[in-house]
């Protein structure tokens, strides 16, 4: 990737960048994506809201300023805040319909359909994109295995909604003039969807809130949303088939009662629990276990911020993160090669005979995610956007690395 030159301070003048509008796909929830959010409004605290829908709990709209968002026409469909993912073929629509015109900077934050906002010539558009619409791309035959939508009538209709989401996915994309990802294998998967580059700057982790701790204990952790790509239950039934070693689960979703059945006698699910609950498991785990395919991998940051190394699979983002080497000065956890009870178990049983991870050397690497180093970057490439309004998002080498 080209290299970003970091500036010295945040956009709060309206006069360096003129009116500012910042677009996410929907605000639900207070989840990764909406840190990133809340992080960019730390640099363009002046921006306007706008997104599909916006039901975003009121306990906790101190993370976007108080603002509340421009909002589009599914905020007043029939059942839209419970099931607003049903009007996915709508979308395209509906994001198209804002009218951005009196806006000088186009911030996208995009995950599904934020990207595809219209903008014209004189107007730069800056999106940073959390993954290209995962179920309509190279994930579609995974997502349509587990909706059960392999076969049948209604199997063709996805098929073809998704085709089409993909067409005007990558119609849409050459309305960006810089695209960001939240990591190089983001980067990958943009190339391959969009034909274009991408600036890496890796998520805003706040890892300053996490302690270091010096003393594990004999168990281990994994803690995510229990939804089918996190293998949960796959964590669970390799450690059901090792019963001298003790694991936690904390989290909750509709894989919970797979989780449960495969569970054995050494396995704690605990459900959700409040954060400091999770932190104080993060902090004491002998290792954070973690099978997903990720696009990043925050809570993977956040165990090592805790001096918590992390057994992970080797394929995503976190291969950005974890640093697997013989070195003990450097090692911070270890990989697995595939989503197999016999892989994991292979890997703890690796890790137990490791016996070399320092905390301290785990935490050092966490802080290469601060909140204070992706404003600074985040800000660096919408600074080189706009002079010029040149494309940043298409250099002349293809180099995968962080700004």
């Amino acid at each position: 990737m080209a290299n970003v030159t970091l500036a010295p301070t945040l956009a709060n003048d309206t006069r360096r960048f003129g009116r500012v509008a910042l677009v996410h796909d929907w605000f639900t929830a207070y989840a990764g994506s909406e840190k990133v959010v809340e992080q960019i409004l730390q640099v363009f605290p002046h921006a306007d809201l706008y997104s599909v829908v916006d039901f975003f709990p009121e306990s906790q709209r101190s993370a976007l300023g108080g603002k509340h968002a421009t909002t589009s026409f599914i905020q007043h469909l029939p059942r839209a805040r419970r099931a607003f993912r049903n009007y996915l073929p709508l979308m395209p629509l509906a994001i198209e319909q804002f009218d951005l015109s009196s806006y000088d900077l186009v911030i996208s934050s995009s995950h599904a359909v934020a990207k595809g906002v219209l903008t014209g010539p004189d107007q730069v558009h800056v999106s940073y994109v959390h993954s290209p619409i995962r179920y309509a791309w190279d994930l579609q035959h995974q997502y349509l295995s587990e909706a059960g939508l392999e076969r049948g009538i209604k199997s063709w209709i996805a098929r073809a909604l998704l085709h089409y989401m993909r067409i005007w996915d990558q119609r849409t994309a050459n309305g960006v003039d810089a695209f960001i990802a939240n990591s190089a294998f983001v980067g990958r998967r943009i190339r391959k969807a969009y034909g274009s580059e991408a600036v890496v700057v890796y998520p805003p982790v706040d890892v300053e809130r996490f302690e270091l701790c010096t003393q594990h204990e004999d168990f281990y952790l994994t803690a995510s949303r229990m939804v089918p790509y996190k293998r949960v239950p796959l964590i669970v039934e390799a450690f059901s088939a090792m019963p001298s070693r003790r694991l936690v689960v904390i989290g909750e979703g509709p894989d919970l009662a797979r989780a449960s059945a495969a569970a054995a006698g050494n396995v704690t699910l605990l459900g959700y629990q409040p954060d400091e609950v999770l932190v104080d498991y993060m902090q004491r785990a002998r290792a954070f276990v973690f099978a997903a395919e990720e696009d990043f991998g925050i809570s993977v940051v956040e165990a090592q911020a805790c001096g918590t190394p992390v057994i992970a699979l080797g394929r995503g983002g976190v291969r950005e993160i974890v640093i697997d080497s013989p070195d003990p000065e450097r090692s911070t956890g270890l990989f697995f090669g595939e989503q197999s009870v016999a892989s994991i178990v292979d890997a703890v049983e690796r890790f137990e005979q490791h016996q070399a991870f320092r905390p301290d050397v785990c935490r050092r690497n966490a802080m290469r995610f601060t909140t204070d180093r992706f404003r600074r970057e985040f800000l660096g490439v919408v600074e080189r956007a706009m002079e010029g309004n040149e494309a940043p998002s298409k250099p002349p080498a293809r180099r995968w690395r962080s700004a």
